[in-house]
């Protein structure tokens, strides 16, 4: 099969000829024949990448549901989604599956999701999730956390938990705020990276806390990650903290991370500070990005839609300029990939023949105006079209 006609991100003109699933050659540009797929000049990106979901959170499909927090910290919102998920009947693998045609639709090929797991909850949402990455198997690549959304010490028997969590299929060990949540910074990064250890996963920890209290959970979290050989393996989602010191704070703080090999997700947030993105970029730091909530008891807000995201993320991060949407594009592709380790990732020859066409001249030009996808291909077969499964 050939695609022709393909503008790709640097602005060359390609025919993309596809055997078995995979890009067999990138060809100079020719007009249609009978048996090609026209793409009419559009721009061809790389699946998108979502380094931060959670699919058994989201209430997609369900009846409006108003946001019942009664105030704005993360206890608050664990609480309000605690009385959510004691009336919910709908099961997390129905709602989950309708966001994950949702993100396909748009794009999204590769995810990671946290699933929550507490003395309450048990194990039943990673087992709801692991059914909805066995199910979409052919689609979409999950790649599941471990996620202690209520705490580790606060809620006796997560630990154990999250250990068998990992056994049965989950990747990585999930963290919250240490001390903001837990109030006791080393008993929880004791018990997140001794299962890490124990069981070789990689660890994305969910760290809200801000100001230098926040920051010195973050150094606390590199030094560990450095100290046991995990560089390249650990992530921390938010890290607001960053944003909230003095540059020279972050500058140094960006250079820790960098040497330990610490990877940062932001959501583009709206209501908290965000990472100084361009200056841990330049320090060497591994910045990607993700969605977060979508439609649960935490947000009413969020589609799934990366490269809306990559919008969210440059509108909060005041960038004007290409190279710094092309920036905000590559948090949601490329640098997602590295985090998730997915090293058969791009649009190369020998590569997988998955890919986004979109009606746009340029990256910036994608991530600003976000237009609807018109084509989505997984291993070269095309598996969405204008925003909906085909």
């Amino acid at each position: 099969m050939r695609f022709v006609n393909a503008t790709l991100p640097d602005g060359s003109r390609h025919d993309i000829e596809v055997e078995r699933g995979r890009i067999a050659a990138l060809l100079p540009a020719s007009k249609p024949t009978a048996g090609t797929i026209d793409l009419g000049g559009t721009l061809v990106l790389p699946p998108l990448v979502d380094g931060h979901i959670h699919l058994d959170k989201t209430l997609l499909g369900l009846p409006w549901l108003p946001n019942q927090s009664a105030g704005n910290k993360v206890s608050d919102r664990i609480e309000a989604e605690r009385r959510v998920r004691a009336a919910r009947t709908v099961p997390e693998f129905e709602t989950g599956s309708n966001l994950v045609r949702q993100v396909v639709a748009s794009g999204t090929l590769h995810m990671r999701s946290h699933v929550d797991i507490d003395n309450q909850l048990g194990l039943r949402n990673l087992h709801e999730v692991l059914k909805i990455r066995e199910h979409f198997r052919d689609l979409v690549t999950i790649e599941i956390v471990a996620f202690p959304q209520s705490g580790i010490l606060r809620s006796p028997g997560t630990a154990e938990l999250l250990d068998e969590a990992i056994a049965l299929g989950a990747d990585l060990v999930g963290g919250l705020d240490p001390v903001g949540i837990d109030g006791y910074l080393d008993a929880h990064l004791d018990a997140v990276f001794a299962i890490a250890q124990r069981r070789g996963a990689g660890v994305d920890i969910h760290l809200h806390d801000g100001g230098e209290a926040g920051l010195a959970q973050i150094l606390a979290i590199a030094a560990r990650t450095q100290a046991l050989g995990l560089q390249g393996k650990v992530a921390v989602s938010h890290a607001f903290a960053l944003g909230s010191v003095s540059t020279d704070s972050a500058t140094r703080a960006a250079d820790t991370l960098a040497r330990a090999g610490v990877a940062i997700m932001s959501h583009g947030p709206g209501g908290a500070t965000i990472p100084p993105l361009k200056l841990l970029r330049e320090h060497g730091v591994e910045v990607f990005g993700g969605s977060d909530n979508i439609r649960d008891a935490w947000s009413p807000f969020g589609n799934g839609d990366m490269l809306d995201r990559a919008m969210q993320i440059a509108y909060r991060a005041n960038f004007r300029h290409d190279a710094e949407l092309a920036l905000a594009f590559d948090m949601v592709t490329a640098a997602a990939a590295r985090v998730l380790g997915l090293s058969d990732y791009g649009l190369k020859a020998g590569g997988p023949a998955d890919f986004v066409t979109v009606e746009a001249t340029t990256l910036a030009e994608a991530v600003a105006t976000r237009k609807r996808r018109s084509l989505v291909i997984k291993a070269g077969r095309i598996v969405a079209r204008d925003g909906v499964l085909v």
